[in-house]
């Protein structure tokens, strides 16, 4: 259908009736114990209708990272509703932008089959999650200059809310197929055996691969709740949105090594792959963040006793140093 859709090499080998995928799955018998042997790409079905996985867990997601998001703005003394706000328009923008450059790069099959406009929902691609976070950031710092909100501090309160909705959309790429890994044998793998992650993702059917997804998730994870926890100590405005785009640089780095590299685009020779070239500017742009950023950001930084105790200690240095009115005042009555 176009150039980021599932390839025709996989689409071929997709079989064209539910029970044909039996034939590619081999011996249950023969196969080793795993834990994720079976994921599928519906979750479930109202008469007709499908419900993706990837959507349903997405959602949830998003739902979750839109109540964090009100937390952090309370913590950091920042409007709740215009947070909110600015939360929907953002993903408004990266969900419209994600499927308007789809349509775009495959206009010239889309007239010839416009039935395929249905599925465009369906589909993902490292190309269309780059572009709708570009289209989301974009359309957060418009409104957020309309609104005057102070840029890093907004950027500090999503931090979190950004990494934790990373977490549940790679949850729920692990039940559709959608950037799956690598062939292994270890028992945790991951085997696709439902057609529809052939047909919508491109997931090889039958096959042991690494739950990279589920790599992913668990990291993004740990690093929503690493950020939630340092908000309140941040030394700077802008150290935990500097902090996000660093992890996440390395996450995306360091999980591409068990990905499949099919339709993810070859730098040096096949050394990186596209999505790795985009971490390593994530790392570098999260570190001219921290760097730039010089001044400590007011009421925060410091654990209260640290701060109790630094001003504590500042108390005894002015009662120890000499007022101006004092000690002179002393010497001029003595040679009076």
């Amino acid at each position: 259908m176009g150039r980021i859709l599932p390839s025709r090499r996989i689409a071929a080998a997709t079989p064209n009736h539910p029970n044909e995928h039996k034939s590619l799955i081999g011996d249950p018998d023969k196969r080793k114990c795993r834990i994720l042997t079976l994921v599928h790409p519906v979750l479930f079905h109202l008469g007709s209708i499908l419900i993706p996985s990837y959507g349903a867990v997405t959602a949830l997601g998003v739902l979750l990272s839109l109540f964090l998001a009100q937390r952090t703005a309370h913590t950091m003394g920042l409007d709740p509703g215009k947070i909110w706000n600015l939360c929907v328009i953002a993903l408004f923008a990266a969900l419209a932008g994600s499927r308007l450059l789809l349509i775009a790069l495959n206009w010239s099959a889309l007239r010839l089959h416009p039935s395929w406009m249905l599925t465009l929902a369906m589909i993902h691609h490292p190309l269309l999650g780059a572009f709708g976070a570009l289209a989301a950031a974009g359309s957060a710092v418009l409104y957020g200059r309309g609104q005057r909100l102070p840029l890093w501090s907004t950027a500090d309160s999503l931090a979190a809310p950004v990494a934790l909705g990373l977490a549940f959309e790679q949850l729920g790429a692990l039940l559709a197929g959608s950037g799956y890994g690598t062939e292994t044998a270890a028992r945790w793998a991951v085997t696709y055996t439902d057609p529809l992650a052939a047909r919508w993702s491109g997931a090889p059917l039958g096959v042991a691969l690494h739950p990279v997804q589920a790599y992913a998730a668990l990291g993004f994870l740990a690093l929503s709740i690493f950020l939630l926890i340092w908000l309140p100590y941040r030394r700077q405005t802008g150290d935990v949105a500097g902090l996000l785009l660093l992890g996440a640089g390395v996450l995306v780095f360091i999980t591409e090594f068990w990905r499949d590299s099919e339709g993810r685009g070859a730098v040096l020779g096949g050394a990186l792959d596209g999505p790795q070239c985009a971490a390593i500017l994530l790392v570098m742009a999260g570190g001219l963040v921290l760097l730039e950023h010089a001044g400590p950001a007011e009421g925060c930084g410091l654990p209260p006793f640290r701060i109790e105790r630094e001003r504590m200690a500042h108390g005894a240095m002015i009662a120890d140093s000499p007022s101006a009115d004092g000690p002179p005042a002393k010497d001029e009555a003595a040679h009076g």
